[in-house]
């Protein structure tokens, strides 16, 4: 197992490498001047030049990059362009504030959904299993502002159940954010119903119809006990995998949902930065997505290897 999660390790890093690569150079294409943004357009010629000079952007691409990853690796992330300040707080800050819709969305849908997926294959082929299949399918493929908007008319305008936006205010506790973020975490929960319902759905069926279910029922054991025991082991196996790959969806990926329900997270950061050319706070959040992105897949790498015995024994060959 080891030496499976250590591979692992290995691609992350080369994949966050070229992440950075790709980053990088992605934000040196975007049209505009920095320092055009930032001193507006009447500024003097001599002044742009002489703050594109300060802020380093004049320098070779090469220079700039090696400066930058270098400094990243040692925490500092930069200087933002706009708000002349360090980057880290402000990442820091989104991504705190985007990992707490995510763990609302996590603690309603991962539940719901593999139970959608367990009950849907145990009643195969049978009304129930259809409802629930092309139910989850059809909210999926619905854009997020769609579902945001609708969703915003019913609970927040109609009903006035729940706040149309996610800004609680300053001070509040616990349970006064966790009301807040209920709306704007039911869009993410409908994209994701499906997607995980379906994982889990797929697997039971597969584990249902193997031998070592056979085996158990031949044995006289319980229904219940096969279940549990033998079959939901090996059939959430999968329904890990992506649950994990939608991890980085939900960190960085809230761009309409941040955008629709006024909420401070890190996609919302990114936007600001990408509309704003701040190069700094751009390449720090997307890369820290993918840092985020990164340790989802190890720890499901981890999980899986712990569930499924295979992996392990194939990393001792």
């Amino acid at each position: 197992m080891l030496a499976f999660l250590t591979r692992r390790l290995a691609l992350s890093l080369i994949t966050l490498f070229l992440l950075s690569v790709m980053v990088f150079l992605g934000g040196q294409v975007l049209p505009g001047n920095v320092g055009r943004a930032i001193l507006g357009p009447f500024a003097d010629q001599r002044a742009v030049d002489a703050l594109n000079h300060s802020l380093g952007v004049d320098r070779p691409l090469l220079v700039q990059y090696g400066s930058w990853i270098w400094n990243f690796l040692h925490g500092d992330m930069g200087t933002s362009y706009v708000f002349r300040a360090p980057v880290a707080p402000f990442v820091v800050d989104a991504l705190g504030n985007s990992m707490k819709l995510a763990l609302v969305a996590f603690v309603l849908v991962v539940p719901i959904g593999i139970l959608g997926g367990v009950i849907a294959a145990l009643n195969f082929n049978r009304p129930l299993d259809r409802i629930i299949s092309l139910g989850g399918l059809s909210v999926t493929v619905l854009p997020e502002f769609v579902t945001g908007i609708i969703l915003i008319l019913i609970f927040g305008v109609w009903l006035r159940w729940l706040p149309i936006a996610a800004a609680w205010p300053k001070g509040a506790g616990f349970f006064t954010q966790l009301y807040y973020l209920i709306l704007p975490s039911l869009p993410l929960f409908l994209v994701l119903f499906g997607y995980i319902a379906r994982m889990a759905r797929s697997g039971m069926i597969e584990a249902l119809d193997s031998d070592y279910t056979r085996t158990a029922v031949l044995k006289g054991l319980p229904w219940r006990t096969v279940i549990w025991r033998h079959v939901l082991r090996n059939a959430l196996l999968p329904t890990i995998t992506v649950i994990a790959t939608q991890t980085g969806y939900l960190i960085g990926g809230l761009v309409v949902i941040e955008t629709l329900f006024r909420y401070q997270g890190i996609g919302s950061l990114i936007f600001t930065a990408a509309r704003g050319k701040d190069f700094p706070m751009l390449e720090a959040g997307i890369l820290t997505i993918g840092i985020v992105y990164a340790v989802a897949t190890l720890v499901a790498d981890f999980l899986y290897s712990v569930l499924n015995p295979r992996i392990r024994l194939g990393a001792e060959q």
